[in-house]
């Protein structure tokens, strides 16, 4: 029994890292008020609601590591290009 809930936690843990996905791409429109970005491939993501909306712009090149959360994507990582 020692053993299985740390190895039940571990699964847990490996089931939801799974679940992450990455998109790269140039910011083709910004909607603050939703804390959204749309990327020119038309995929959108939601902001986290901390983020800095300010230092994006259209144009802008950036890769995001993001989750599906309640049927939106939600990204918990973004690198800024040019």
């Amino acid at each position: 029994m020692r053993l299985f809930t740390p190895l039940v936690a571990a699964m847990a843990l490996f089931a939801t890292a799974a679940l992450a996905a990455n998109d790269e791409g140039a910011i083709a429109q910004i909607d603050r008020e939703a804390m959204t970005i749309t990327l020119e491939n038309g995929n959108t993501y939601r902001l986290p609601g901390e983020f800095d909306v300010d230092s994006l712009s259209e144009g802008m090149d950036v890769f995001l590591a993001y989750e599906e959360i309640e049927g939106q994507n939600q990204i918990t990582d973004v690198d800024l290009g040019n």
